[in-house]
């Protein structure tokens, strides 16, 4: 049934091998970096790539400030800590997402309230939020207060689903009204843009993730990134075991974190980094060629939304319903061309499915059509 996909796919990356969702490619200076680190010594957290890697991270972006963590989790809970997110408190979030956004929230002990998306751009609805905003919540006193639960909402995590903004600018608006600090998951998101500002730059943080499946990667990697420079200090101070500045002395003085960044990771990033516009421009191809296979099919390709300039990590498409996609998957997995579903919704798994939620009939809708097919760069 699906066969012109699969002959496409192959034809396009030239194989009938099997073919990955995402693999990186290391085609620049990686190994050049890695026995520049490994010669140095300086293989752990500290060192002159993490440095590179924090400046020029912030200069893509935009953003005034980067701090480099261990992994997107990582820079997502001590984003949330600098929040002052805690043990009660409640967090907005899309049930479109992965695991990760939401085990943050409880790593901090906070309950989640979840709120549907938009289809066009699988990311966090601002007319849901606003609805629910107006419906469940009062502000007092400059914070603003859950009327169900008598809980405070203190922050609201949107995520740029498969590197699609979402419309980010209206939820901006939206928690600055209700005095909920903004979080932007934009660990999938590196070289998106929204209305010509990187992803991650219009909340208080964004946070960024270079795991091996990312369009850049140093195998793992993080960072926090934000134009605020005594949350950038904070947040260099929380995730360096909260160690005050000593030429000896071991002096902690609050509970802190070992989420740095090890030079290794940096090296490898700062050489991705030096090819990262070289991938952006093959995705972009990709995708193109992609949009055109699809454009007279009765599946659709999920396209870049208005006002946004994606990175086309993970290339999506639609299929009529939960049987089509599931045949779909059946046969492509089965002749090695790896397609997955999106996620589970994140309401529906037994550690969140007693949280607080709107109607979540976009996310329902998307659950049962939306498939990731194969996004690695062709060069």
């Amino acid at each position: 049934m699906f066969e012109d996909v699969i002959s496409f796919v192959q034809n396009r990356y030239k194989t009938t091998e099997f073919i990955p969702l995402h693999e990186p490619r290391f085609t620049g200076n990686e190994k050049k970096y890695l026995n520049e680190c490994i010669d140095s010594t300086f293989v752990s957290s500290v060192g002159k790539f993490v440095d590179e890697f924090e400046g020029k991270i912030a200069q893509y972006t935009g953003a005034k400030y980067s701090i480099a963590t261990s992994n997107g989790t990582s820079a997502l809970h001590a984003s949330l800590i600098l929040a002052n997110v805690e043990e009660g408190d409640e967090v907005i979030t899309q049930p479109l997402t992965f695991v990760a956004t939401c085990n943050t929230i409880k790593y901090c002990g906070a309950n989640l309230v979840f709120i549907d998306v938009d289809r066009d751009t699988m990311g966090l609805s601002p007319i849901a939020l606003q609805e629910f905003l107006e419906i469940n919540t009062t502000v007092k006193n400059g914070q603003c207060v859950n009327n169900t639960t008598n809980k405070i909402i203190k922050a609201c995590v949107p995520m740029h689903t498969f590197g699609h903004p979402c419309r980010v600018d209206e939820i901006q608006d939206i928690c600055e009204q209700y005095c909920i600090t903004l979080i932007e998951d934009s660990a999938e998101s590196l070289g998106s843009f929204y209305k010509g500002k990187h992803t991650g730059t219009f909340g208080k943080m964004g946070v960024i993730s270079f795991n091996g499946n990312k369009i850049i990667t140093g195998g793992g990697g993080g960072c926090i990134i934000t134009n605020d420079k005594e949350l950038a200090q904070k947040a260099k101070h929380l995730t360096t075991t909260a160690k005050i500045p000593h030429k000896w002395e071991y002096m902690h003085d609050i509970v802190g974190y070992n989420y740095r960044m090890p030079n290794l990771n940096a090296a490898l990033i700062v050489a991705q980094l030096e090819q990262l516009d070289k991938f952006l421009s093959s995705k972009r191809s990709l995708a193109n060629a992609y949009k055109e296979f699809f454009k007279n099919s009765d599946i659709r390709f999920v396209t870049e939304p208005e006002n946004s300039k994606s990175n086309y990590w993970l290339n999506a498409i639609l299929l009529k319903n939960k049987e089509q996609r599931d045949s779909f998957l059946n046969e492509t997995n089965s002749k090695g061309v790896m397609t997955r579903p999106i996620w589970t919704l994140m309401n529906k798994l037994p550690m969140f499915e007693n949280y607080q939620k709107s109607s979540l009939s976009n996310a329902e809708w998307l659950e049962q059509r939306v498939i990731n097919i194969p996004s690695s760069c062709i060069i």
